[in-house]
């Protein structure tokens, strides 16, 4: 469905996107996970076609993506970081303002407002000022607005920033339900969580760069080791930091360490060594990779320092 070939976008003090390829699938609920900063935002307004790359090109169905074009915009869904809602009116009433935007016939629109109401939680509210709601409901209610054409490709840029969990679960389901009634779903997120919860597929994004792109397996298949330990950091594990060592590299992140062992590697004798020097197993936790343990081993550091 999307194709995107070669992109480059460039700002006068920074290179937003670097020759960037990737496909994304009809249906496909795909993911675009990077820190702040990365170059997410700036593809999703190019996929959007608010405004052109310097270099390369865009096809959605088909169709090249221009600033021009705005037959593929009909076909787009964008739900945005920043919040566009008139507070000072209910959110039934926000609802008909931007059904009026598509030309949706009036009962259709009244049928699409109590559905998409429902599927967010928030139908009981919908005669309230949308200055009453909370961060989360305001969220729930801009993802909805911007969805009442009913688009075949949705791009969710960021949507649970700052959130209850309450709101970002009631997102996550109606998201999921969407990709399963046939949408395609592109979501930007620099919650590894996000990314491993919602996408089939997942580009890893970085200073303007894919670093990585694949299925949540096959970018773990990148690690070279089964499994990462969690070393809590106390007096007797930096002690005995030259010791850890020798299990395999050994990365400082924040209150604890994590190593990644080497070839070759055997738990047992890495909890022998522990108990010789007095290192209590509450203070070690193995776990199995994450999307946080490939940031770490692609890029040296953690995706939100």
């Amino acid at each position: 469905m999307i194709k995107i070939t070669n992109i480059t976008k460039q700002f006068p003090t920074v290179t937003a996107l670097e020759n960037i390829s990737f496909t994304i699938n009809n249906q496909e609920f795909f993911g675009l996970l990077g820190p702040n900063g990365a170059g997410k935002t700036t593809l999703m307004n190019l996929l959007v076609g608010y405004f052109d790359p310097d270099k390369g090109e865009i096809e959605i169905a088909g169709e090249r993506v221009t600033r021009d074009n705005l037959h593929t915009r009909k076909n787009i869904g964008l739900v945005p970081q920043s919040l566009a809602l008139y507070e000072d009116i209910s959110a039934e009433e926000n609802l008909k303002v931007f059904g009026s935007f598509y030309h949706i016939d009036k009962k259709e629109l009244a049928v699409r407002i109590k559905e998409k109401l429902e599927s967010v939680q928030l139908y009981d509210r919908r005669k309230d000022k949308v200055k009453a709601f909370s961060g989360g409901m305001k969220r729930r209610l801009n993802m909805i607005a911007s969805l009442l054409h009913d688009p075949p490709l949705i791009l969710c840029d960021e949507p649970t920033v700052g959130i209850d969990p309450q709101s970002r679960n009631a997102i996550f389901d109606y998201l999921t339900m969407l990709n399963q009634q046939g949408k395609t779903i592109v979501y930007t997120t620099h919650y590894m969580e996000e990314a491993e919860r919602l996408c089939n597929r997942i580009a890893i994004i970085d200073h303007g760069k894919i670093i990585a792109e694949g299925s949540l397996d096959k970018l773990l298949e990148q690690l070279h080791y089964d499994d990462t330990i969690s070393i809590i950091k106390n007096p007797s594990t930096i002690a005995n930091m030259h010791i850890i060592k020798s299990f395999g590299d050994l990365i400082d992140v924040n209150e604890h360490f994590e190593l990644k062992p080497k070839q070759g590697f055997l738990l047992s004798e890495f909890y022998s060594m522990s108990e010789k020097h007095n290192i209590g197993y509450k203070f070690i936790e193995t776990k199995r990779p994450s999307l946080e343990s490939l940031f770490l081993h692609l890029t040296g550091r953690r995706l939100r320092d």
